[in-house]
């Protein structure tokens, strides 16, 4: 019997906190390396992501997601197992990548309006490198997609092919995000995502399901959670 309540006891303690994501403080800002066995990346704990939107098992694309954070900057990094990479020709990371999302890549969507979910901002980094930032606004769209907005976030990514893994590293300054401050213990809108292989065979990838094979689901993201250093 006390087996029993020891089990139920900690069903319930992993529920408590579904769905969130803890941010753990840095001392200071840092070079992006795109490795999570760093020490900087291990005080970090992962949350996993490895199935499609509608909740269904993804096999073979187990995506864990790191995040660190500074008074300046927000830090998330993913690890992407893959079975193939789809990747565009002749990249240029000099500048952002228009329909970035039709090749592999690992996106985070985040928005700190608590009472107006619908406005996030959404940054993208590929196996490669490349990227884009976007002000998403679903009741007010932005001209072009919200891509003429710049949000002056960092990326880095590196492929480990013999372990069939990319990496793909953010550093995103807190004041490109709408409304977002930096003290622990505040919260921010969240959710994580990939897009992996050709076209029309593509995996989707969410860490909180949508319900819908959409990722623009404001309603469905997680949190993520700012905490102190340890």
């Amino acid at each position: 019997m006390k087996i029993l309540v020891s089990l139920l006891a900690g069903l319930v303690l992993a529920g408590a906190d579904a769905g969130v994501i803890e941010s753990v403080q840095a001392n200071k800002d840092r070079a992006l390396t795109a490795d999570p066995s760093t020490a900087f990346w291990k005080a970090a704990k992962p949350v996993i992501a490895e199935n499609s939107p509608l909740g269904e098992a993804v096999p073979g694309h187990r995506t864990e997601i790191r995040s660190r954070w500074t008074k300046q900057n927000l830090y998330i990094l993913f690890s992407c197992a893959y079975e193939e990479l789809f990747l565009k020709p002749d990249p240029d990371v000099s500048k952002d990548t228009w329909r970035l999302w039709e090749w592999d890549v690992a996106e985070v969507f985040v928005g700190a309006e608590m009472d107006n979910i619908t406005h996030y901002r959404e940054y993208q980094v590929s196996p490669q490198g490349e990227w884009i930032d976007l002000d998403i606004d679903r009741k007010k769209p932005q001209p072009q997609g919200g891509m003429l907005w710049n949000s002056g976030y960092k990326v880095k990514a590196r492929i480990d092919e013999k372990n069939k893994i990319w990496y793909g590293e953010f550093q995103i300054p807190i004041t490109s995000i709408n409304g977002a401050e930096a003290k622990p213990n505040g919260e921010m809108r969240i959710n994580f995502y990939r897009m992996q292989g050709k076209r029309p065979n593509s995996k989707m990838i969410a860490w909180q399901a949508t319900g819908a094979r959409n990722y623009h689901v404001p309603e469905k993201f997680g949190k993520l959670r700012l905490v102190s250093g340890k």
